[in-house]
């Protein structure tokens, strides 16, 4: 047999909450061309001339808010997750970290991979929705990394779980205990996305934004659609939770300006909810695994802030899956159905990773 491992990659942090490691982290981030997706100069451009003359100061601070003494809050999750994770599968197969952006870093963890003599890997994008500024790029980063490293290495990826069964009731078992508090409405507040992106991951060109209530319209192009896969994971949740249709909401957070991004925003609606006598707010972010800057200063920081001031009364954020055992539970089962020769990804999810290596 082939000498298994798994790979897990999240995102990532800046190394410190320094000016100059944030811009250098922001460099990184914002310059990946499926993240910023304009013209190699105009990013530059936009990047050097503009955001990286401003933003890493603020971003700084917004660090400093949530920083802990162990560092990144992301990061430092992620390595628990990794650990227990390593724990649960014990000698089955050993488990590695990665960041997209900053350390450790994919090029880096895939050189230890092949030092270890590892053949064979499963990638575990910490994403559980599609989205070409995450689980697209932490896919295509893999393989085409993989490619020149350790050329021998096969690589097999986990596609978005986003409606999985066992994914809904690791969420709803850590949501639950928060679900059983008192409270006037619950507001889903997912990542933002321009909605270019949306129309650029259609494939038919011909549905997204284009006929009327593309989401729930059933379609083959929802497999890579960010926006149809985020309704999915919620409509499944409000089921299995049984969460009545008028107690529930989605939002979306974290935008940049000048071009429109998928709507309603999260903090317009921290605003209206408590006009509308939604006073006492649940918050659930659940296209993030683990919480980090968007979840503890974004939303359980400032988000809470805004209703507040707005007239709210009680605003509880919803903590991330995180280390719970039943996510370590889901990805281990996740693990083990691969390790018994079940494909964690289907042909044409295959096919779609191999073809964004090739195109670039």
């Amino acid at each position: 047999m082939p000498k298994r491992a798994v790979l897990l990659v999240n995102l990532g942090s800046p190394a410190s909450t320094s000016i100059p490691d944030v811009r250098r982290y922001l460099r990184e981030f914002l310059g990946d061309e499926r993240v910023l997706d304009v013209p190699a100069a105009l990013r530059w451009l936009l990047l050097e001339g503009i955001i990286l003359r401003t933003r890493p100061k603020k971003s700084a601070h917004a660090y400093e808010q949530i920083w802990t003494p162990e560092g990144s809050p992301l990061i430092v999750t992620s390595q628990k997750v990794r650990d227990k994770l390593a724990a649960d599968l014990g000698a089955e197969a050993p488990v590695y970290l990665a960041m997209r952006y900053g350390s450790p870093s994919i090029p880096s963890v895939l050189a230890q991979i092949a030092a270890d003599g590892i053949e064979e890997i499963l990638l575990f994008p910490q994403y559980p929705h599609y989205a070409m500024s995450s689980w697209e790029t932490v896919t295509v980063k893999v393989y085409q990394d993989a490619a020149k490293i350790a050329p021998a290495l096969k690589v097999t990826s986990v596609q978005p779980f986003y409606e999985d069964a066992d994914y809904i009731e690791a969420l709803y078992q850590v949501t639950a205990p928060y679900l059983a508090q008192p409270h006037d409405f619950i507001l889903f507040s997912y990542h933002g996305i321009p909605v270019r992106h949306l129309r650029k991951a259609d494939s038919s060109k011909a549905h997204c934004t284009l006929v009327n209530d593309c989401c729930n319209t059933c379609s083959a192009v929802h497999a890579t659609c960010y926006k149809a896969q985020i309704t999915k994971t919620t409509r499944a949740l409000v089921k299995r939770a049984g969460i009545a249709p008028e107690k529930h909401a989605i939002s979306f957070q974290s935008r940049l300006a000048g071009e429109p991004w998928l709507t309603p925003y999260t903090d317009y609606e921290l605003v209206n909810l408590p006009k509308a006598g939604k006073k006492n707010l649940l918050v659930m972010t659940p296209a993030f695994v683990a919480d980090c800057l968007e979840t503890l200063e974004e939303i359980a920081g400032e988000g809470k802030e805004i209703f507040m001031r707005a007239g709210g009364e009680v605003f509880q954020h919803v903590p991330c899956l995180n280390d719970q055992p039943p996510y370590i539970a889901f990805l281990a089962g996740r693990v083990r159905a691969w390790l018994s020769g079940q494909a964690p990804i289907s042909r044409q999810w295959e096919q779609n990773a191999q073809t964004l290596v090739s195109s670039k």
